[in-house]
């Protein structure tokens, strides 16, 4: 084992919650700030492209790679579950949607004893931030690290789309932003002038050059090293050689909803019973670490149109990629500008919903699965996710090797309610593309399938085509008065120097796409560090 080298903080992971806390605790010169990231430098072209998550997904250079187990509620299924593994983390290969959710979100954390988590807690924090399109307002910041944009296309089956929606009782909106995400719009992202702003991008590249803060990259972290019941470091690998990671004040966990309990099960934190059995002695027995796993599962229905261009065309031959290719040169515009997701639509599944608890990602474009060749055919997709599932599921380290994969169980549709949720979005997704707005293109239903109408098939057909959508949360879960892993300073329980921040703390998933909610964890995480070392 190597020397060991000492620091202020230790903070494991460079992905979107790393960046920021890498930046705000080695803004002070007085703080020793080391930044640990198992995947590479995020130079890879593919990053930068919008488009690009096509090649970082699934890509070992940019991707942990995971795979969930096979889900009985996907009806036998397993997932590729995409985490990123390069600075910048998942904000590097991500949809780029900047989407905070909803006030009743945080206003929930707070109402289940988790003082200063409210709505009007955490919307400084998202401000502050902020680089906005519009400039700065009382819901948003202007000059910040994290440039917010809106997308550089225009889709005429996409404008039907929201017009259908109008129809149907869901207007269109201008910012999704500011606490009530009902309706409809182009979803807002985190690009500049056309090419991707990342995590690092925003918080780690402009601060690189501090005397103070050290990163480095290819950095497997194995485990917390504690003394006396306190965390005083962080043991990590690279090329076979084992280092040490002192930390005079803090340890950090910032690996994700994946990555920190994992980190955590390492270092003694976890299950005991199951510690035990992977020749790990227990140092803290908490069952709750890596369980809560919540996500956003998507169901993918889609329509063939006539009478419109779409994505499956335009990028169906030679000719037309080239001319994407040549838009994008000369404009930073166009498909390859392109999120993965343009059209956002929040709608409700009932009307007892006091908020939308669907979110509709539309595409001009269908597909089999993702990666996968586009349909032969005109088509449009409109992904639907259900916004607060029920179903818990969990994570869990499968031996003490770092470099080992972990079990991941979703427990995707394992809930009635979500069931019963899941056919419902279906069914109104489809009164949606029956209004006249839609008419013209004549659209046909390719998934499911208009044959399938009772509750059962409907149930069935959400477990046969829906796919996750990247948003694990929820297993480091903040709880109040000694419940959950972490309190509400995101300390973790039952020693002392260590925190989690990152989404795995959400101890109730947000109403939306997790990626802000994520940095502005992090932005007050790191408030409450600097605040504790004064």
């Amino acid at each position: 084992m190597q020397a060991s080298q000492e620091f202020d903080y230790v903070i494991v992971g460079g992905g979107s919650a790393g960046c920021v806390l890498a930046n705000r605790l080695s803004a002070d010169p007085r703080n020793r700030v080391l930044l640990l990231e198992a995947g590479g430098k995020d130079n890879y072209i593919w990053i930068k492209v919008p488009v690009g998550y096509l090649y970082c997904i699934g890509n070992p250079r940019t991707d942990w790679c995971f795979s969930t187990e096979a889900e009985a509620g996907l009806n036998g299924r397993a997932l590729k579950y995409p985490r990123g593994r390069v600075l910048g983390g998942c904000s590097s290969i991500n949809g780029m949607i900047y989407m905070r959710g909803q006030a009743a979100d945080y206003d929930g954390w707070r109402q289940a004893g988790l003082a200063g988590w409210g709505w009007d807690d955490v919307l400084p924090y998202f401000t502050r931030a902020e680089d906005h399109y519009q400039g700065a307002s009382a819901m948003h910041g202007s000059g910040g690290e994290i440039r917010v944009e809106k997308q550089r296309l225009r889709w005429e089956i996409l404008e039907a789309f929201q017009a259908a929606a109008a129809q149907y009782g869901v207007p269109p909106t201008d910012d999704f932003n500011t606490g009530d995400n009902f309706g409809s719009s182009l979803f807002d992202v985190t690009q500049r002038r056309g090419w991707r702003w990342s995590a690092s991008d925003a918080f780690l590249k402009p601060v690189r050059a501090r005397a103070n803060l050290s990163v480095i990259t290819g950095a497997l972290a194995d485990r917390v090293m504690f003394e006396d019941g306190r965390a005083v470091g962080v043991v990590w690998r690279r090329g076979g050689t084992a280092h040490i990671a002192r930390a005079r004040a803090e340890v950090i966990l910032a690996a994700g909803a994946i990555g920190s309990p994992a980190m955590l099960e390492r270092s003694g934190i976890g299950d005991a019973a199951h510690l035990a059995t992977l020749g790990i002695a227990p140092l803290v027995d908490r069952a709750e670490v890596g369980g809560n796993l919540q996500d956003h599962l998507q169901i993918r229905c889609a329509w063939k149109v006539r009478g419109v261009s779409t994505l499956n065309q335009r990028a169906g031959n030679l000719l037309g990629k080239g001319l994407i290719g040549l838009e994008y040169l000369l404009r930073r515009s166009g498909p390859m500008a392109m999120a993965p997701s343009q059209l956002g639509l929040f709608a409700k599944s009932h009307p007892r919903v006091a908020t939308p608890d669907l979110e509709y990602h539309v595409q001009p474009l269908s597909l089999e699965a993702f990666g996968g060749a586009l349909d032969p055919f005109p088509a449009f997709t409109a992904s639907v996710c259900n916004l607060r599932p029920e179903s818990r599921g969990g994570t869990s380290i499968t031996a003490a090797d770092p470099a080992a994969p972990p079990a991941i169980r979703p427990n995707y549709l394992s809930s009635e309610a979500d069931l019963a949720v899941a056919a419902a979005a279906i069914r109104i997704t489809r009164q949606i593309v029956a209004q006249p707005a839609l008419a013209r293109y004549a659209p046909e239903e390719t998934r499911p399938g208009t044959m399938l109408t009772s509750e059962a098939e409907l149930r069935r057909a959400a477990g046969d085509i829906a796919t996750t959508i990247f948003h694990p949360a929820g297993t480091c879960a903040m709880g109040a008065e000694g419940s959950g892993v972490v309190d509400s300073d995101l300390r973790v329980r039952g020693v002392g120097g260590l925190r989690v921040i990152d989404a795995s703390v959400m101890p109730r998933i947000t109403s939306g796409n997790t990626n802000a909610p994520t940095m502005m964890i992090a932005e007050k995480g790191a408030s409450m560090i600097l605040a504790a070392g004064r």
